[in-house]
């Protein structure tokens, strides 16, 4: 296939849910699922339209138990459009559909550079004859509030008329995830209809809790000539039209349908149903939409692309077309987080995890706009956050597992286990190290983008309650003489407790103990960087007594790392776990990716035994680079050399089933610069996850964003082993073979389109011209700098 477009030929049923959520169309205001146009959801099927940030909170019973959830919630269909033929004598067939009627030719193209879906196909109609149907849709990147669906009709020996209904569609739930439909899914209420002039409908409805206003319009046309007739029919759920199109040899029909969609959170707006019905109004065709949509994609393009030859830079292109229509330009515009499985489906809720660890790091250099977006979500809910902190007992800011909308703990109390049909409790809410990330980010992004105003306000606010936080959960053992983190779960997500433990959580999870010690020692060195008018602001807004930074001090140095067998564990008392006899369960199982319900599903559980879902400890060493690594060992008064590492990272990698799409990409990372050929394995890993759906159906739930972003910036910092500091620009690229010629452009620093580009050896840097001050390089062997309007070619010494 060509490099920016993604085909599927054929048919088939079984693929469909997997091949919407990929060929999903966005533009991070909003987006639809790659569903047919005719089809309302079922078994095969599912259509869907979700906007970002629009969440609802519904009360089920769960085996016996009151539980309430918040959904990001499936808007009414704007999609919906089927058709059917009359013969010359007048005789109308069935409805078309792919899953009732014979079809030849069936593609579908997905065109990444343009941003629009394509379906072409050929059916035969006994009664009238042979059709070509050609459909091409797009979510409009240029305004955020349209979408359009184009539809050509092709007679071929025939004459007749094609009858379309065009429909507004509010009778929707959320039904996408199959473990979750004994839940409640009805999330809309209030549902009106109507129509506006000759070829206008509506559709408004509410969300039932969260009481969010949420209209959309549809103007449906035939170009080029008049339709026999056209009917618009509102009814109570779904707002009708209906028009009869005339079709002959030479004189295909086209059929346009242009929507448009608000809500009552949008800016600048008085009533969602007026703006809609204005913006579709005002909308040109479809060949005037597509021309500004797509002009509106180049741009992002020119941002954001990442060049790399062959199959894996196909993959990595689709891995950022899914990130930009998730986290667009509009995003920066919105109160949204980072959703874990896109605007794609309705997996983990559209909840918001800590995947923007892994995803900011891409966009802060080259969107920092949405970047800086993003953590003004956490900052939003940073007071949310403080109050969860003191209802635990705790000082500072303690930030959800799972936010939604408001920031309060939104994970599930309960989960299923689809291979044992039971609903077990989950704990998973005690990964607190979902403020480590948070932190985290906010030091990376200030890093990146020199954004000295966000870091000395926002930032520190976030990153200084965090390190209370942590302060204030740190318990001195006199035993250990050492500080020790209790209760907690880290990455892992497989153990949330000791066998046979009445409570869950387990105790100095090396992990977060490591992030909690550099989030007090970040925050001590910040609180010394700020002016002193602003720390003396800071304290006083936050309540921070100066005598606190002390203790902090004492902490960062003294948290406990448990070891044994000479490796780091993962957490206190992991090598007394007994080990598992992996290779019978590989023989009896197909995957093991999902060993924790396999042993629930026995009886068994996964806390008595040494295996991980995914990375836990080695997320270190995707984190930090092994100098830093060391130095943070170092204050916290252990040894880490290379030996330790290499002996940690052979320890976990036969200990690990990767039931998390994160897991081969960490894993990737970690081994990119010293065992290649194994990395090259978990790389590959990493670039099928969705395309191939290695998880075995979690795909058309929805796309795995943080593990999409993450293979973007493999290539971006993890084979470059760029570094963006105030001072410099460091560099050390690592020569992965199949990886080994690659090009991006980066923002950085106010310079737009530093040109990077890894070739035969040769590392090649460009400057464009500009009046910011010159780029200082730094290599492992030498420093350059690169002035504005210069190109540097660097030869790499080799290894």
């Amino acid at each position: 296939m060509p490099e920016w477009l993604w085909e599927y030929e054929g048919y088939d049923p079984d693929a469909e849910r997997l091949r919407e959520s990929l060929c999903t169309l966005g533009n991070g205001y909003f987006a639809t699922r790659g569903a047919v146009p005719e089809r309302r959801a079922g078994l095969v099927h599912y259509p869907a339209t979700y906007a970002a940030g629009i969440y609802n909170r519904l009360e089920s019973t769960v085996a016996g138990h009151r539980v309430v959830n918040e959904d990001l919630v499936n808007l009414p269909n704007w999609l919906l459009l089927r058709f059917r033929l009359r013969s010359a004598r007048g005789a109308t067939g069935p409805w078309f559909s792919p899953d009732t009627h014979r079809m030849s030719g069936y593609r579908h193209t997905l065109d990444l550079r343009r941003g629009t879906l394509t379906r072409t196909f050929r059916y035969r109609d006994d009664e009238a004859g042979m059709l070509g149907v050609e459909q091409s849709r797009l979510v409009d990147m240029a305004d955020p509030h349209l979408c359009a669906l184009r539809t050509v009709f092709t007679a071929e020996e025939w004459s007749g008329e094609v009858e379309v209904e065009s429909v507004l569609d509010g009778d929707v739930t959320n039904s996408n995830v199959h473990r979750y439909r004994s839940l409640n899914g009805h999330h809309l209420t209030q549902v009106r209809t109507g129509a506006a002039g000759t070829d206008t409908t509506w559709l408004q409805c509410r969300t039932s809790n969260s009481d969010i206003g949420i209209s959309m319009a549809a103007r449906t046309v035939v170009v080029g000539q008049s339709p026999t007739s056209s009917e618009l029919r509102p009814s109570r759920h779904r707002a009708v039209h209906r028009l009869v199109v005339p079709i002959a040899p030479g004189r295909p029909a086209v059929v346009e349908k242009t929507a448009a969609l608000f809500t009552s959170r949008d800016p600048a707006i008085g009533d969602p149903l007026v703006a809609a019905l204005d913006r579709v109004t005002r909308a040109g065709d479809y060949p005037a939409v597509l021309a500004s949509h797509v002009g509106a994609w180049a741009r992002l393009w020119r941002r954001a692309d990442i060049q790399v030859p062959g199959d894996a830079g196909r993959v990595l292109r689709l891995h950022l077309f899914h990130v930009l229509q998730t986290l667009s330009p509009h995003t920066a515009e919105l109160d949204v987080g980072v959703p874990a499985r896109g605007l794609h489906g309705e997996a983990y809720r559209g909840h918001v995890f800590w995947d923007e660890l892994f995803v900011l790091p891409y966009l802060n250099l080259h969107l920092p706009e949405v970047s800086r977006a993003l953590l003004n979500y956490r900052h939003r809910r940073l007071p949310q956050a403080c109050r969860a902190a003191r209802a635990a007992g705790r000082s500072g800011a303690m930030y959800p597992w799972q936010s939604g909308s408001d920031g309060r703990e939104e994970t599930q109390e309960l989960h299923l286990n689809p291979r044992s049909g039971r609903w077990l409790p989950d704990n998973s809410r005690l990964q607190h190290h979902v403020g480590s990330a948070i932190a985290y980010n906010v030091w990376q992004y200030c890093e990146a983008t020199g954004d000295t105003e966000y870091l000395h306000t926002k930032g520190a606010e976030m990153l200084v309650q965090i390190a209370r936080f942590w302060a204030d959960s740190a318990e001195f053992d006199h035993d250990h003489h050492r500080y020790r983190i209790r209760g907690v779960l880290g990455p892992d997500e497989y153990h949330d407790g000791y066998p046979d433990a009445a409570r869950p959580g387990l105790d100095d999870n090396a992990y977060t103990n490591v992030t909690a010690a550099w989030v007090l020692s970040r925050a001590l060195d910040l609180v010394q960087r700020l002016p002193a008018w602003r720390r003396e602001e800071l304290f006083e807004r936050i309540r921070l007594d100066s005598g606190e930074l002390p203790e902090w001090e004492e902490i960062s140095r003294r948290l406990r790392v448990p070891f044994h067998d000479g490796v780091i564990s993962q957490f206190d008392g992991y090598g007394d776990l007994a080990e598992l006899d992996w290779e019978a369960y590989r023989a009896r199982y197909p995957s093991i990716r999902r060993l924790d319900r396999i042993l629930e599903a026995e009886g068994d559980t996964v806390n008595r035994y040494q295996a991980s879902k995914q990375a836990d400890v080695l997320m270190l060493g995707y984190l930090f680079p092994a100098a830093e690594l060391r130095d943070l060992f170092r204050r916290l008064g252990y040894a880490m050399d290379d030996e330790i590492w290499r002996r940690t990272v052979d320890y976990y990698l036969k200990r690990t089933s990767h039931g998390s799409t994160l897991s081969g990409l960490v894993h990737a990372w970690v081994l990119a610069r010293a065992r290649q050929a194994e990395a090259w394995t978990y790389c590959r890993e990493a670039l099928e996850q969705d395309v191939a759906d290695l998880q075995g159906g979690t795909t058309g739930e929805g796309i795995h964003l943080g593990a999409m972003a993450g293979t973007l910036d493999l290539v971006q910092r993890g084979l470059t082993g760029l570094e963006p500091h105030e001072d410099a620009l460091r560099l050390d690229p690592v020569p992965l073979p199949v990886l080994s010629e690659y090009g991006f452009s980066l923002r950085y620093r106010g310079h737009w389109g530093v040109g990077v580009r890894l070739q035969r050896g040769q590392l090649r840097l460009g400057v464009p011209d500009s009046e910011e001050s010159p780029i200082r390089v730094v290599l492992p062997d030498r420093a350059v700098t690169v002035a504005p309007g210069e190109t540097c070619t660097l030869h790499l010494a080799q290894d």
